[in-house]
Formats: structure tokens, C-alpha cells, sequence
């Protein structure tokens, strides 16, 4: 009887915990996913709470980040991508120039070089992945002499992320002179965050706030197979760009922010001044993550697949949308938009592989056209028509769209969506055809199954 007591009030702890957490941080979870955690906390409080605790939040608290973005009301009839953007409380488009799209991994790693030695004044990198391999030894050794030159060098690694690359050694760039930071190191920082909640933005600063200033961005790991290739496998397809202009302050201030979060340190801001008139090309940093209101990049997809009047192009690694998003992108291939999807044929995610056949299905039977590549391809892209192209580090999967830090850039100028679109054709070049089969019984139950959990998660 007193254990049966000890264990109802550990049950009614558990779930007033679960309660009180979600309401006083604003968690929003699907009603399927809410369900599910009240009844894994109600049968096995014992697990489900520490799970919960590891697991269980995917919205964290932040300082707010200034002001809300301006009112950007239009009268053009395609300025509704700025205008969601703006609704969803990211900064307005600025000018940018020198836009040079990376259209394999040897124009990638020349760019990314180049960009470090050309520092003057500062480097500020963020990454999920630093290989412990050649390329990512050619970048700490290049990180290193800049900062033995007086180059104020700081490094922003994902905690889980180091892990996964077999700790590089940062040693030597710790003592150069250069520092390094690690968002979140899984079991060191339990307050910061949860375990689930990665940084997977990439990005590469150099010389901000001056004129010269640079920005290196994309999908890319700072490892050897996303560039070159690494023992005898061919290297991964991906996409990667640089540019230059007043556009690079608000992927600085992103920074910062991440850098501040991750250190504890003071929020340090910078202004980029919106854009006036048309004429000019022009950008803007989309970010999401636990740190903002809404699920960004997300929301963005939707309402674009909605909009999309002539074409949606994407590119992704994982495609295991959320119904909403497979939905919207069924729809427009029903009416007529002409919707193509590159995915690789065989990613380095099984699992990732086996659960997204539910979703090509359906977008297959509503028109649209699926592409797999041969060898594995990591790019992120998605254009809209000729108004919208975003590129950067977000993936068409839960993960990507719910739980990660993500950075994606928006070009708006039809010449930029043109850049991009061309890396999308070549990209497309060697790829097959998908073709759908009708799932038996048992496959059919474990793909339900399999995305059921993963959505939990």
C-alpha cells in the first residue's frame, strides 16, 4: 500500500512537471505528441521523467532581440515572401553584392580559404561538424596563424557535433591565441538546453564591421567529405555561397547572439539598414530555432507552397516533412505549379531513407516530380518561381524544422534566384527518376510507426 502511495505521488509530480514546464516556457506541441508524453509520464513516470527533462523541450528562453521587424507592406504582387518573413519577426532585406554561388566542393573549399586568409581584423565561424581529417586540420592550422598574426579568431563548434567528428583538437588554436566555444556540450550544460536542441547553423565572418567584410555560408560541414572526399568515396554534393555587403551585419548579430548564448557573455548588436527601392539585389538572414517565436523556416515553406504560382524547386538531404508542409506541397503540384524535389537515393541516414517514402508517395500521386541523385547530396534549397530563393542549413525534416538552431539566407532578386537555380539543374543533371510502389501491410505499419516516434522526438 505505501508503495502504491510513493507511486501515485511520484505520477502526479511528474505530470505537474510536465504541465508547469510547457506553460512556463511556452512549449507548443502537437496534440499527438502532447498525448503521447502524458501517457508515457502517467504508465512509467520513472523513465518518461528524466526523459522528459533530456528530451522533452524544443522552445528555450532567450533575451529579447530588439525591436520587431518593420512593417514592410507592399503593392507588388510578389513581395509577399518579405512580407512573411517580416511577420515572423526576422530582419528586413538589405543590399548585398559579389554573389558567388559554389558550384561543386573544390570551388567550396577555395572560397572558404580564400575568406580566411583574406582577414584583416576578425573571424567569427560557426559549425555543426569540424572534422578531425585533412580539411579540417588545412582550417584549425589556417585559424591558428591568423590569430598568431593578432586576428581576433572565434570558433563556435555544436557540442554534440565535436562528438560526432571525433574531437578535433582545438588545443592549438587555444593556444595561438584564437577562441572556441561549444553550444551546448551535451552533458555539460543542462540549463542552457536540452539534449535534443543542436546548432546546425554554418557560416563564416571575416573583417565585420568593415567595409571588406565577408560572409562564407551554406550547407557544408567543415570536414573532408562535404569538399574533397575522404577515403576513396567521392565527396558529398552540396551548396555553398559567399557575398559581401550590408546583409553580413545581420548574419554577424546572429552570431553574436549564438556566441553570447553559449558563453554567457553580453548580446553584442550591430544595425543594417533596411533597403530602399527595388532596384537594388537584396538578402536577408533566416533564422530558426528554440531561440525564436515561430517555427521560421517552417511557416516560410508553407505559406511559399501556397504562393507558388509557376515553380518550387527543392533540394534536401532528409525529406520527412510534417503534414502540414506535404500537404501544401501536395497541393500546388495538384494545381499546376510544377514542383520537383532532389533528394540523394541513398543518404547516410537509413532510417532518414526508409520514413520519407510516405511523403514521396503522396507528392509523386499529386504531380510532382522526384529526383535521386547517386552519390550522397547534402544541399539545402528551395526556390519559389522567380521571387524567392533560400539556401543555407535547414533540412525538410522535423529535426531541422522544429528542434535546431537553423540559418537560411533569402534572396529575392530574380538574377540571385537564377544563380541558384542553375546549381539545382546541374545538380539534377545525373539523378533518376522516382518512381513509387505501393507499400505492403507490415511496411505501411512501420513507416506510421517509425514517423510517429520520430515526431515525438
Amino acid at each position: 500500500m505505501h508503495w502504491l502511495t510513493l507511486h501515485a505521488l511520484v505520477t502526479v509530480i511528474a505530470l505537474l512537471f510536465y504541465v508547469i514546464t510547457s506553460h512556463v516556457m511556452h512549449q507548443r506541441r502537437h496534440p499527438s505528441a502532447a498525448i503521447a508524453w502524458i501517457l508515457f509520464i502517467a504508465l512509467v513516470p520513472y523513465l518518461a521523467l528524466p526523459a522528459f527533462a533530456l528530451f522533452g523541450s524544443r522552445k528555450l528562453s532567450r533575451p529579447p532581440d530588439g525591436a520587431p521587424a518593420p512593417s514592410l507592406a507592399s503593392t507588388r504582387k510578389d513581395a509577399w515572401a518579405v512580407e512573411t518573413i517580416a511577420a515572423l519577426g526576422q530582419p528586413a532585406p538589405v543590399a548585398f553584392h559579389d554573389l558567388h554561388v559554389h558550384m561543386d566542393g573544390h570551388a567550396a573549399c577555395r572560397a572558404l580559404i580564400d575568406t580566411i586568409n583574406s582577414a584583416n581584423r576578425s573571424i567569427e565561424i560557426c559549425t555543426f561538424i569540424l572534422g578531425r581529417d585533412p580539411l579540417g586540420d588545412c582550417v584549425i592550422d589556417r585559424l591558428s596563424e591568423k590569430a598568431r598574426a593578432g586576428v581576433r579568431v572565434r570558433l563556435l563548434l555544436d557540442g554534440m557535433g565535436r562528438w560526432m567528428a571525433g574531437r578535433p583538437n582545438l588545443k592549438r588554436l587555444a593556444s595561438a591565441g584564437g577562441e572556441f566555444a561549444l553550444f551546448v556540450p551535451p552533458l555539460h550544460s543542462p540549463l542552457k538546453g536540452r539534449f535534443n536542441l543542436r546548432d546546425h547553423r554554418k557560416l563564416l565572418i571575416v573583417d565585420f564591421p568593415e567595409g571588406a567584410a565577408r560572409l562564407w555560408c551554406g550547407g557544408r560541414n567543415l570536414a573532408a567529405e562535404y569538399f574533397e572526399g575522404k577515403d576513396g568515396e567521392p565527396p558529398w554534393r552540396d551548396l555553398s555561397f559567399d557575398l559581401r555587403g550590408p546583409v553580413v551585419a545581420q548574419a554577424s548579430e546572429l552570431f553574436e547572439r549564438d556566441w553570447a548564448f553559449a558563453t554567457g557573455r553580453t548580446v553584442i548588436r550591430h544595425g543594417a539598414k533596411p533597403l530602399a527601392g527595388d532596384g537594388a539585389a537584396a538578402a536577408q538572414v533566416v533564422a530558426s530555432g528554440p531561440d525564436e517565436r515561430d517555427d521560421t523556416i517552417h511557416a516560410l515553406l508553407v505559406t511559399a507552397a501556397y504562393r507558388a504560382r509557376r515553380r518550387i524547386a527543392l533540394a534536401t538531404p532528409y525529406f520527412v516533412p510534417d503534414s502540414a508542409l506535404s500537404m501544401a506541397l501536395c497541393m500546388a503540384a495538384k494545381r499546376g505549379v510544377e514542383v520537383n524535389l532532389l533528394l540523394p537515393a541513398r543518404s547516410n541516414h537509413r532510417l532518414s531513407d526508409f520514413a520519407r517514402n510516405r511523403a514521396l508517395r503522396s507528392l509523386e500521386q499529386a504531380g510532382g516530380r522526384i529526383w535521386l541523385a547517386p552519390d550522397m547530396m547534402h544541399g539545402k534549397l528551395a526556390l519559389i518561381d522567380d521571387t524567392l530563393a533560400l539556401a543555407g542549413s535547414a533540412n525538410l525534416d522535423s529535426r531541422s524544422l522544429f528542434l535546431n538552431y537553423e540559418l537560411m539566407l533569402a534572396f529575392h532578386g530574380k538574377a540571385d534566384v537564377q544563380d541558384f537555380a542553375r546549381w539545382f539543374a546541374q545538380e539534377c543533371g545525373p539523378a533518376r527518376r522516382y518512381v513509387g510502389q505501393p507499400p505492403g501491410l507490415m511496411r505501411d505499419l512501420a513507416e506510421g510507426m517509425l514517423l510517429w516516434l520520430g515526431f515525438q522526438l
